[in-house]
Formats: structure tokens, C-alpha cells, sequence
């Protein structure tokens, strides 16, 4: 298929920017709507393996504003259960079918929408005390599963770190290198599994400047734009997009 066409371009920058800025300067780990977008044009593979290199460059882009500025504990722990996580969504995904992958990016994107409502209503409690290794290396699990399946580890993420109660700036830091760790280990599963190809990563030349200017964005972003505005668009994009996912796979 091929990829370098203006319908897949005007889909394509839209979503590279807002995951720019979402990973750049929320830390809401709502990136991975990116990937949900670009799912209902193009197999779920050709979307991982667009996304994953924009990611990996936004994580390094970011990196630099946010330098030992992170929970190092807290991070730790959260990429050695990312480890085990990784090698069982690889084994899951050689197995799987494209609707499969699909339906569970859908319902990922519809759950996290639904924990992070839940979460401002109050419904979701946090413990009063910080959370140890085991729920830290339980959550770097989770992580590793669904960052590799769709993207989305940040809802494993923030379960955790929301937990132990980091300072804003703390918190994005942390998630910026957990998650520039993680992707970089998942990439070589990506490259031995050909879901990197020539396509997509000619794609992803085109698409990197776009990938920068929206970190860029978010950084500048992070204190100046209301957070309710950034997620009430994005977790109406994510239930739509969701939703057409899910009903893609099942139809």
C-alpha cells in the first residue's frame, strides 16, 4: 500500500503533531491517539511501525528539557517491569490477527478515556501511602504489553505514578524517560519482526519535522494551555476513533 498520499498526509501531520504535544508537554500518555487515528486507514502494523520512530524522536526531543529532572527510583523500577511486558506482547502480537490488534487498540482507547474520567470524578482512589516495588514492577508490566500493542502505556504509567504523588514537573520528566527507554527497547522487536518497512519509514522522513515542531509545542504549552481544554479534545478523539476501531474489527 502505498503510504506517501495526501489523504494519508492530511490524517498523518494532524496526528504527529498532537502527539508532539501530548508527550512534549502533558504527560497524559494520550500519544498513543495518534496511532488510534492512523489505525482506521492503514493495518495496525503500518501504524505501529509509522508511530514508533515519531515517538522514539519526541522522546529525545523532549529528553533535554526535562533532564535529572525525573524520579529515578520510580522510573527504574517502572522500566525493568516494562522488560517481561515487552517479550510477552511480541509473542502475542506474532500470533494475532490485524483485527485482533485492532479491536484491542479500540478498546484501549475507550478505557483509558474511561479511567481517566473516573479518575476526576473521584471514583478512582489512590493509596495513602506511596506504592512499592511490586505494584511499580506489576504497572512496568502493564506497560511494556500495551506500549508495544498500541502505543499506550501511559494509563499503566500514570496508575503508579499518580500514586507517589510527584511534583507536575517530576511526573513528565518521568514518563519521558520511562517511555524513551521502552520504546527504544521495543524497537528492535519491531525491526525483527518487519513491522518497520521501507514505506513506513520513508513516511516517517517526511513526517519527522512535524514530530519536532509539536514537541516543541508542548513543551512551551505545559504551563501556558489549560490542561481541561487538551484533554477534553483528546478524549473525544479517542472515543471516536475507539469506537470506529472496535467496530472495524467486529464488522
Amino acid at each position: 500500500m502505498e503510504l506517501l498520499t495526501l489523504p494519508i498526509l492530511a490524517v498523518a501531520i494532524p496526528a504527529v503533531l498532537f502527539a508532539g504535544i501530548s508527550k512534549g508537554g502533558f504527560g497524559s500518555g494520550a500519544a498513543f491517539a495518534s496511532a488510534s487515528i492512523l489505525a482506521i486507514l492503514l493495518t495496525p502494523g503500518q501504524a505501529l511501525g509509522i508511530m514508533l520512530p515519531l515517538l522514539m524522536l519526541i522522546d529525545v526531543t523532549s529528553l533535554p528539557a526535562y533532564w535529572k529532572k525525573w524520579s529515578w527510583p520510580d522510573a527504574r523500577v517502572l522500566m525493568l517491569g516494562a522488560v517481561p511486558g515487552t517479550v510477552l506482547a511480541a509473542l502475542f502480537y506474532s500470533v494475532a490477527d490485524p483485527d485482533v490488534i485492532r479491536f484491542l487498540i479500540g478498546v484501549i482507547s475507550i478505557v483509558f478515556v474511561c479511567w481517566q474520567l473516573a479518575q476526576k470524578a473521584g471514583l478512582f482512589r489512590l493509596a495513602d501511602q506511596r506504592y512499592g516495588a511490586r505494584v511499580g514492577l506489576t504497572a512496568g508490566v502493564g506497560i511494556g504489553f500495551t506500549s508495544f500493542v498500541s502505543h499506550a502505556g501511559g494509563p499503566a504509567a500514570a496508575v503508579y505514578l499518580l500514586g507517589q504523588r510527584l511534583p507536575k514537573t517530576t511526573y513528565q520528566a518521568t514518563t519521558v524517560l520511562v517511555f524513551w527507554a521502552v520504546n527504544l527497547f521495543k524497537s528492535s522487536f519491531y525491526a525483527l519482526m518487519g513491522i518497520f518497512t521501507f514505506e513506513t519509514l520513508l513516511l516517517d522522513l517526511v513526517l519527522a519535522p512535524f514530530a519536532v515542531l509539536g514537541t516543541w509545542l508542548g513543551i512551551r504549552a505545559h504551563k501556558r494551555v489549560p490542561e481541561r481544554l487538551f484533554f477534553g479534545l483528546t478524549y473525544a478523539m479517542l472515543t471516536i476513533t475507539g469506537a470506529k476501531l472496535i467496530w472495524d474489527s467486529l464488522s
